[in-house]
């Protein structure tokens, strides 16, 4: 899927992506996937969505939009 980083806090290392269908996935800083642990607010990217720990969707395999 692909969609642009809406949210990040990098002190909680939480953040939403809203999905070009303008579905919101939250996602933690350890999937991003080039393991820099921070993304900018607004970033292109490409991601997958996996079942969380909470019962929801979350974003996972986060990396730039190629």
């Amino acid at each position: 899927m692909t969609g642009k980083v809406s949210e990040f806090s990098e002190h909680r290392g939480l953040g939403d992506i809203t999905a070009d269908d303008s579905t919101i996935y939250p996602f933690h800083c350890t999937q991003i996937a080039d393991g820099t642990r921070a993304i900018a607010i607004g970033a292109r990217v490409e991601f997958d969505i996996v079942p969380g720990p909470l019962g929801r969707w979350e974003a996972a395999a986060i990396k730039p939009e190629s």
